[in-house]
């Protein structure tokens, strides 16, 4: 995770056009200024982190989906539910499936694990738009080939 640049998944390890599913993974990091205030002396990962680490890995999932050709813009949170905190240095296990996409927008369920503990689950939805520029769509093949999506054999099928 690199907090500071709000880049919170580190790797997709696995993900399936035809299931619809996608697996990512991520470390809290050990120090960041996010723990300076949240909390002092017992640092935490914020809820709205993890909300965004299961949006980051849904949305990966959205646009290879799509062959990315739009980009998912979050529209609404449902029915999350957080089971324990996220800790520094722990290693989370993001997954997210496709349930809907169509008519512009598409709804997934993720979670999240640690050490196969369940710590969040949520139905994130999505607006889907061309992306806003080819600088910015260029951005993000970069960013895919950072994180391990295997762009290669998604295109080949």
């Amino acid at each position: 995770m690199n907090l500071e640049y709000f880049q919170l998944i580190d790797r997709i390890v696995a993900i399936s056009l035809d299931d619809r599913t996608i697996r990512t993974e991520a470390t809290v990091p050990l120090a960041s200024t996010v723990f300076e205030g949240h909390f002092p002396g017992y640092p935490v990962l914020p809820g709205v982190l993890l909300i965004e680490a299961m949006a980051q890995t849904a949305g990966w999932l959205v646009i290879a989906t799509t062959s990315f050709e739009r980009m998912p813009f979050l529209m609404a949170v449902n029915d999350v539910k957080f089971r324990r905190f996220a800790n520094p240095g722990e290693r989370l296990a993001l997954e997210a499936g496709l349930t809907h996409e169509g008519s512009g927008y598409a709804v997934t369920k993720a979670r999240i694990e640690i050490d196969g503990k369940p710590v969040s689950d949520a139905e994130i939805r999505f607006r889907l738009m061309p992306f806003p520029s080819p600088e910015f769509r260029a951005h993000m093949d970069v960013m895919a080939r950072r994180l391990e999506l295997p762009l290669r054999a998604l295109r080949d099928g």
